[in-house]
């Protein structure tokens, strides 16, 4: 097999899940320093709520999306690759079950290992049904979950089916002839995220944690934030931002990693644990992702793939795979984002 024969990266995708990844940032941050909520016991902290409008159930449906699509896209390449390709990927899901059961050690509500299985329990089966099939039980799922039980990680089992069902429907080949659709479903999008985005606001804070009102409000946002920031990509200062995030996209597992660590390290000197200090949690986030960017520019001027994307990558194939770039290879990166791409 050759792991390293695949279709062309789609570099939109990967700015996508870098742009995810920055918002992720600002949630996980409050959940593993355990920040206080409340100023006093009936009175939300006005920065935190705030906070959770713009950021909280934004950004983690957007990431599990495009998980999904990558499902499928690597499915497409397992099978170019070999003739046993739901193998492969079962390997793919366990070796990631297995970073995410040590990272919950550091990190009791991250996201790895329930992706792992989900992708065994759902992804995978439902890899050999119709698209239409896929669209279907992906959206009344999606719709269904808010209504009934909440959001969270219940919401993953339909954004999974959502994002392979993309793919199966030729979204990502095509993504830059999509313009004017893309434009549509935002202009849709903004104004019902915003007036959900009020709602959720108004709603008392106690009561976000059963209702239904946060994850449908969620997913409205992520759906405004991931049509914008594709049109955003298409201008030219949108050009700029796609070189620090797509990056930063194509390592997502190991930034997602590392970031539990240099929070945990930070927290002792910035004092976030039981603590209202949202302006030194914004500052960290912020310092955090500049750090990402800049590792992981530098990082793919010279390797294939991030560090734990590597090991990922061998152990899925079950091979030593080449990480290191040819002189040729490094040459190619001088070309601009939005040219020969």
């Amino acid at each position: 097999m050759d792991p390293t024969g695949a279709r062309p990266r789609i570099h939109e995708l990967d700015a996508a899940r870098g742009f995810a990844l920055c918002g992720i940032l600002v949630v996980n941050i409050w959940q593993i320093t355990d920040m206080r909520a409340m100023v006093e016991p009936a009175t939300v902290d006005p920065i935190r709520h705030v906070l959770s409008v713009l950021f909280e159930g934004r950004f983690f449906p957007i990431f599990s999306f495009l998980f999904g699509l990558s499902f499928s896209l690597f499915l497409d390449r397992a099978a170019q690759c070999g003739d046993r390709p739901r193998l492969v990927l079962a390997r793919r899901l366990v070796v990631l079950g297995v970073f995410g059961l040590i990272h919950h050690v550091f990190q009791p509500g991250e996201a790895l290992l329930p992706y792992a299985i989900v992708g065994l329990v759902v992804l995978l089966p439902a890899a050999g049904l119709g698209r239409w099939v896929i669209l279907l039980v992906g959206l009344v799922a999606t719709v269904a979950v808010p209504v009934t039980i909440g959001g969270g990680l219940g919401l993953v089992p339909g954004l999974f089916l959502l994002g392979l069902a993309a793919d199966r429907f030729g979204l990502a080949d095509d993504l830059r002839d999509r313009s004017w659709r893309i434009a549509v479903v935002c202009a849709l999008a903004v104004p019902a995220a915003a007036a959900a985005g009020v709602w959720e606001y108004r709603t008392p804070y106690s009561a976000l944690w059963t209702g239904s009102v946060a994850p449908v409000a969620g997913l409205l946002g992520a759906l405004a934030y991931l049509t914008g920031f594709l049109l955003f990509l298409r201008t030219e200062t949108g050009e700029v931002f796609a070189e620090m995030l797509e990056p930063m996209g194509r390592m997502a597992l190991t930034n997602y990693v590392s970031a539990t660590g240099l929070v945990l390290a930070a927290d002792p000197w910035l004092g976030l644990s039981d603590s209202n200090r949202y302006g030194a949690l914004l500052g960290s986030a912020a310092a955090i992702i500049a750090v990402q960017a800049l590792w992981s520019y530098y990082w793919l001027r010279w390797f294939r793939y991030g560090p734990l994307e590597w090991v990922w990558r061998c152990v899925t194939w079950w091979q030593l795979v080449p990480n290191r770039l040819t002189r040729q290879e490094r040459r190619k990166l001088t070309v601009p984002y939005g040219r020969g791409r």
